[in-house]
């Protein structure tokens, strides 16, 4: 078991064990980053990369958030649809969008190439659609990434989606032969190590209470303090009020992952035939795999206060058994819980709190691929070439009602509504 992280299936098979020192003492750099998830490492490997120094701070272990406890799916395109973002926003801009979320899927594998990550790398993405009422839009949808986007993805009928799942819970199929899916703790723990052998220094166990800016930015910690040029915020749903005016604009939820027992080659072979990543159309979204030794990984079910579920096996085995009623008797062998951060239009938020001060958060179950690429492109942001991260900047990122005391009851009520659509 990785020292330091939560006990959940990714902790007991990391591969790597790295540890960094707290920070201790003043420390002046070019750009400091708070957060040790895919953001903050993904931005300290470009940063470095381009020639800056950058120091990390993390409260905890890197990779201890939701980018080490995530379900794994690394899809293309954006968390939402191309339909929505075109009403949203025009053609033009939906495109460059698209456009960024393939570009984000082929940076994962770029960075897992470069640095010889060893993290179960896989291929092939398959959405089913969880009612008959969703089959339509589903093959409608397909056509049109194939017709205006030309992506190369297959619709699949129910009889023909027979054959790559023995779920019968589900109507229709779109696959992507593009998309990915990982195990996101390893990917994490080698980003971190590249990001080392960069020069980059990280210090785990180092919470930023506050920071300063102005001509520099000053960030404080109990144990020291960071001076810096730029300051990158890479929190995600741990931001809390550390910038209240980013803060507003996601909202935390607890999201809840199962490991079974390693499955015969043949049980596993009949739950996913191709070995791809799967997910429903529910609000509420499930989604699984297979993992790099043939356990099932079965995500399902979410929770809006900082409590996690007493018993995190029955509560996620119950959503697997709607899908995988046969698995009635197999072992579980990890449950385990983590905090994502969403908005409230399901696209991520990038932006700016003043002239040196970067931020990029609200990946709202997508940031496997999309806060790698927001690393990339915070890099060239800060080298003075920020055309490609206003693309993502400039898409409206509606603050919830209330701001950070009063979102939380709205965010229940809407949630309740939505779940209970999924039921009818």
């Amino acid at each position: 078991m990785l020292d330091g992280h939560i006990d959940s299936y990714y902790a007991a098979s990391a591969n790597r064990q790295l540890s960094f020192p707290k920070l201790e003492g003043d420390l002046d750099v070019d750009v400091c980053i708070i957060g040790g998830g895919y953001t903050g490492l993904s931005s300290a490997i470009h940063l470095a990369q381009r020639g800056y120094s950058v120091a990390l701070l993390e409260a905890e272990r890197v990779g201890w958030g939701a980018s080490g406890r995530n379900g794994g799916h690394c899809s293309t395109g954006q968390r939402a649809d191309q339909d929505e973002l075109e009403d949203m926003l025009g053609m033009d801009h939906a495109r460059q969008l698209y456009s960024l979320g393939l570009e984000a899927v082929d940076l994962v594998c770029e960075l897992i190439n470069q640095f010889d990550i060893d993290c179960d790398l896989k291929s092939g993405d398959l959405h089913v659609a969880s009612k008959q009422s969703h089959v339509d839009d589903l093959k409608e949808y397909g056509e049109k990434l194939v017709r205006e986007y030309q992506q190369d993805v297959t619709f699949y009928d129910r009889k023909e989606l027979e054959q790559l799942t023995s779920s019968r819970r589900y109507h229709a199929g779109l696959y992507s032969p593009s998309g990915r899916h990982l195990h996101p703790l390893n990917y994490a723990l080698g980003l971190a190590a590249a990001a080392d052998k960069l020069g980059v220094k990280i210090f785990e166990n180092t919470r930023a209470l506050k920071y300063q800016d102005g001509g520099k930015v000053a960030v404080s910690s109990e144990y020291g303090e960071v001076r810096a040029d730029y300051l990158v915020l890479g929190c995600n749903g741990y931001l809390e009020n550390l910038a209240p005016k980013a803060a507003g604009q996601i909202m935390p939820i607890n999201n809840y992952v199962l490991a079974t027992e390693p499955l015969p080659d043949d049980v596993a072979s009949a739950l996913i035939s191709n070995d791809a990543c799967m997910s429903d159309t529910f609000f509420v979204i499930n989604y699984w795999k297979l993992s790099g030794d043939n356990r099932l990984l079965f995500g399902g079910g979410e929770s809006y206060t900082k409590r996690f579920p007493s018993d995190m096996k029955s509560f996620v085995r119950k959503y697997m058994l709607r899908t995988y009623p046969e698995l009635e008797n197999t072992r579980i062998d990890y449950a385990w819980g983590g905090t994502l951060a969403i908005t409230l239009n399901r696209m991520p938020a990038f932006g700016k709190l003043g002239p040196n001060v970067f931020y990029a958060h609200g990946y709202s179950g997508h940031g496997v691929p999309i806060a790698t690429l927001a690393g990339k492109l915070i890099g060239e942001a800060v080298s003075g070439t920020a055309e490609r991260f206003d693309i993502m900047a400039s898409v409206p990122t509606p603050r919830f009602p209330g701001g950070t005391l009063l979102r939380w009851p709205g965010l229940v009520a809407g949630m309740a509504w939505y779940a209970m659509l999924d039921r009818l």
